[in-house]
């Protein structure tokens, strides 16, 4: 296998860690409109993802870094042509992080309850443009003989790709709301249950289109495993709420997310960038990436840092893997 092959898998493991991680915790923001009933329960929410959702975010910046350095070319293209739905996402996670550090900074309801309005908007909105942005990706794009995006953005918002922004909600909705099930105690984590059961049969349904849509475009053998795979876990993810089993539970919706993603590159291998116009023209990971010794810098460098930080964020998950509940806010007057 080629050092560009190579980076190309590293890459989609990246987007895949990205998607399972912050998948849940825009789950979770997006739950603070639909789940919570209270400002009490909004707190508990939030809290749940409060010590991880920065460090989900790493996972982010590592695969845009990994993209700028390993496929020039890809990165070019997909950040000029896609440079509207991109800027609003980045916009949404700057002012997410900003509502997370400043919604508690002062006591007035009125300044609280706007930070957590910014929540739900800032998880909801990217939740959805990533998988329009895949979804896009993965089916194709207007790119000429340069490599430049010649299309507008009305092109995106094509019926897959929306398709895809669906499923990217409702899927990492359902993940959080099963996260929030793993983490929470009493009276909001009955009721966590009882919503992913409806949000995972929507999930189940507008994913398993996306999914055979994109099989039937551009899927082989590989893919098709990757689906059925996506399938089960997802049918399975419910039966383990049904039956109370949020850890299997959780862990079968990222299996989920996983296979998913999955799936999508394996179609898109060998091109990073396919172009609608004419097939010559797409950005593949031959013609989109660096040079060797770039790559295997990039390589030594990557097999030492990687481990320090899985390990580093495995360990941050241990320590804030205990339950909690409406009893262990503080009082709001304090």
């Amino acid at each position: 296998m080629e050092l560009h092959d190579v980076w190309f898998v590293l890459i989609a493991v990246l987007w895949t860690g990205y998607f399972f991680l912050e998948g849940f915790d825009f789950g979770v923001g997006v739950l603070t409109k639909l789940l919570a009933r209270n400002r009490t329960e909004k707190r508990v929410l939030i809290n749940t993802i409060g010590p991880v959702w920065d460090g989900n975010e790493v996972w982010l910046l590592s695969a845009g870094g990994a993209t700028f350095a390993a496929f020039p070319e890809w990165y070019a293209t997909l950040f000029s042509g896609f440079y509207l739905p991109l800027l609003l996402i980045l916009v949404c996670l700057i002012l997410r992080g900003v509502a997370f550090e400043y919604r508690a900074k002062r006591p007035e309801e009125k300044w609280q309850r706007n930070w957590e309005t910014t929540i739900f908007w800032t998880s909801l909105i990217p939740a959805t443009l990533w998988g329009v942005a895949f979804g896009n990706i993965v089916r194709g794009v207007k790119l000429d003989q340069h490599f430049e995006y010649v299309g507008n953005v009305g092109d995106l918002l094509n019926p897959y790709a929306l398709l895809g922004g669906l499923v990217t909600l409702t899927l990492f909705t359902f993940h959080g709301t099963v996260f929030v099930g793993l983490k929470t105690v009493g009276d909001i984590r009955e009721r966590a249950r009882k919503l992913a059961l409806k949000v995972g049969a929507v999930t189940a349904v507008l994913a398993l289109a996306f999914l055979l849509w994109t099989q039937a475009d551009n899927g082989d053998g590989t893919s098709l495993v990757a689906l059925v795979v996506a399938v089960a876990a997802l049918v399975t993810a419910l039966v383990a709420v049904r039956a109370g089993r949020e850890g299997w539970a959780f862990g079968l919706s990222g299996l989920t997310i996983v296979a998913a993603v999955a799936m999508l590159f394996l179609t898109l291998f060998p091109n990073v960038m396919p172009s609608s116009l004419n097939a010559d023209w797409s950005l593949t990971v031959t013609n989109a990436s660096s040079s060797p010794y770039t790559l295997k810098i990039m390589t030594w460098c990557a097999g030492v840092a990687t481990p320090i930080v899985l390990l580093y964020q495995s360990w941050t998950y241990w320590v804030f893997s205990k339950r909690i509940g409406t009893q262990h806010i503080a009082d709001a007057a304090h």
